[in-house]
């Protein structure tokens, strides 16, 4: 590999499958049309996910397997091996809230350690003894009375306040999540809220600064991150996602699991409207009995309750934000489950928002198998490392360790001297 390629790895523990992508990113070359093009994913790993249970892990050793499995994957399609990665993070246990901070301005002019310390100030909250905090992220910062900057660096003034959300999950889960990745023989090199990595894969700056919410609908709930200003304004969670929907057509239908998945994918949809009393689907048996034929609308009409029930959730998470006046841009459904056959249309409708479905960025490389929503979290990963420059140590196919940064380079000079002397 050439030395202006640098490395980058993603990990999404999802409740359903474990993703695991490798990208290289040529940092010499003139930046392309479309900057997300210098990002090359060159391997894709994913597997079966029976450990993890709304972003916790509940089972250490099937989740260490899955990614253990799909890391192998990705490696053998890149022809690398990865010894560090980013990783995103979500669950129930994870909350959010806003804090200020104020300095006064040393040099009257804001400088770049101006703004360190004015976050540092607001992250001087107290935070439970068993909880930690994730992300700092600025809302707006002021200038004397001068309010809704982005960027104050330059600006004349005699104080400079910020208005900062702060992300703080559980030390237990965070670590418990953490140690199976370990485990699997792979370093943390990041964390990242999974709202914010699959915000960065699908939305526009538009409609960042429009104001939008995006409802990743996973297998096993439902993530939502809401931006005002281009900036994060508020994170939740609902109980509800894919998976509930497969469990209802097994139940409804008397048809195994996996055979409820396929159905739900290739044939189901939410609205009974519009669907032929003619239009037939195929369903298995159970315990060895003969498949039969069921009319499509009665498949609709198991699945339409479900949609209906997280449609309506997510509006009252909407009302609860004290958000909705300024969601201009309305409302992005991402993940898997937003794929379900006419629950974009289902939203727009009951909600009264414009409403679209999010898929990943278009990034170089193998992204043709990754058009969809379901991979729109661990895409977001891999932008947030281009954007923080967060490289990964890599070895090639013949072993050669591959230094992936001038600043890696430097600490083990740094640690080269320090033993001679």
């Amino acid at each position: 590999m050439k030395q202006d390629n640098a490395v980058l790895a993603a990990l999404d523990l999802g409740s359903s499958k474990v993703s695991f992508l490798i990208a290289k990113v040529n940092r010499s070359s003139e930046l392309l049309p479309d900057p997300l093009k210098n990002i090359e994913i060159v391997g894709i790993g994913v597997a079966p996910s029976f450990g993890v249970k709304q972003g916790v892990v509940i089972d250490i050793e099937a989740t260490t397997e899955a990614i253990r499995k799909a890391r192998r994957e990705a490696e053998l399609m890149a022809g690398l091996r990865v010894f560090e990665t980013l990783v995103s993070l979500s669950g129930a246990h994870i909350c959010s809230f806003d804090s200020k901070g104020m300095i006064a301005i040393k040099s009257k002019e804001v400088t770049a350690h101006d703004m360190e310390r004015v976050i540092e100030a607001a992250k001087a909250v107290t935070v439970p003894s068993d909880r930690q905090v994730l992300h700092v992220i600025p809302r707006e910062y002021r200038v004397d009375h001068q309010a809704g900057i982005l960027n104050p660096i330059g600006m004349t003034g005699v104080r400079l306040e910020v208005v900062a959300h702060i992300v703080t999950g559980s030390q237990a889960t965070i670590q418990n999540n953490l140690k199976t990745i370990e485990r699997a023989g792979l370093k943390i090199k990041g964390i990242v809220m999974s709202q914010l990595a699959t915000a960065k894969a699908v939305l526009s700056e538009d409609e960042k600064s429009l104001g939008v919410c995006v409802a990743d609908v996973g297998a096993g709930s439902t993530h939502l991150i809401y931006y005002v200003n281009s900036s994060v304004a508020h994170m939740s969670q609902i109980g509800i996602g894919g998976n509930h929907f497969t469990q209802d057509i097994a139940i409804g239908l008397r048809t195994p699991q996996s055979s409820a998945e396929n159905i739900k994918i290739s044939k189901g949809y939410c609205m009974t409207v519009g669907i032929s009393d003619e239009d037939t689907v195929e369903v298995e048996g159970v315990g060895g009995r003969k498949s039969r034929l069921i009319k499509k609308k009665d498949l609709a009409e198991i699945i339409e309750p479900r949609a209906e029930e997280l449609i309506a959730f997510i509006g009252h998470d909407v009302e609860k934000s004290n958000l909705s006046p300024f969601l201009g841009s309305g409302i992005v459904l991402t993940g898997g489950g937003a794929h379900l056959g006419g629950l974009v249309e289902m939203a727009e409708y009951q909600l009264d928002y414009p409403v679209r479905l999010g898929l990943p960025k278009n990034l170089g490389g193998l992204m043709d198998s990754l058009k969809s929503g379901r991979f729109a979290t661990v895409v977001g990963l891999l932008i947030h490392g281009w954007e923080e420059k967060l490289f990964v140590q890599v070895q090639n196919e013949t072993g050669d360790s591959i230094t992936p940064s001038v600043q890696m380079m430097a600490d083990r000079l740094k640690n080269f001297f320090r033993e001679l002397f």
